[in-house]
């Protein structure tokens, strides 16, 4: 989603945030979030000027400050969807009501699906089943973040897609 983006370690950023904010073209916040599908902190705007690995959950939910990180500028997102992706293959997807918050089912024959479809089939599969997560920017349908299948809320996608697929991948293992 982002063109300009870095990676760089939890304690390289803290110590280095107005330098990187402005190599990125990024004012007074940026985009955080963990370089890992395993997510020790959750994604998250943070002040430049205020920040500390404390408001990046260090010592809460990990210990080494040498993690790295990827900071971007901020990116405005509207719609966000969910797809579960086994084999290459988008079985099932969720998005939420954004007035309501309440998950919904995404059809598989939706444009959003259609475009996992060709993220999936397009990257280099990190697991045989994962979650994968997309989101209109600026007008356009955008990868947001992988995740792993057994880290990530599956709000409404089809539970019995789900459990069906992934008995299928366990039962030829």
């Amino acid at each position: 989603m982002h063109v300009e983006w870095t990676v760089c370690a939890a304690s390289e950023l803290v110590a280095n945030a107005r330098t990187i904010a402005d190599q990125l073209g990024a004012t007074d916040r940026l985009f955080v979030r963990p370089d890992s599908p395993l997510k020790p902190f959750s994604g998250r705007v943070v002040d430049i000027a205020t920040l500390t690995l404390a408001k990046l959950d260090h010592g809460f939910y990990y210990e080494d400050d040498s993690i790295p990180v990827v900071a971007a500028p901020i990116q405005q997102i509207g719609h966000e969807w969910r797809f579960l992706v086994v084999n290459r293959a988008v079985i099932t997807g969720s998005a939420y009501d954004p007035h309501t918050r309440k998950p919904v089912i995404v059809p598989l024959d939706s444009t959003a699906a259609a475009f996992a479809s060709t993220v999936a089939s397009a990257l280099p599969q990190p697991d045989i089943v994962y979650v994968l997560d997309i989101c209109e920017s600026n007008g356009q349908l955008r990868l947001l973040e992988l995740n792993p299948f057994g880290g990530a809320d599956l709000y409404a996608c089809d539970a019995d897609a789900i459990i069906n697929s992934v008995s299928a991948i366990a039962a030829a293992a």
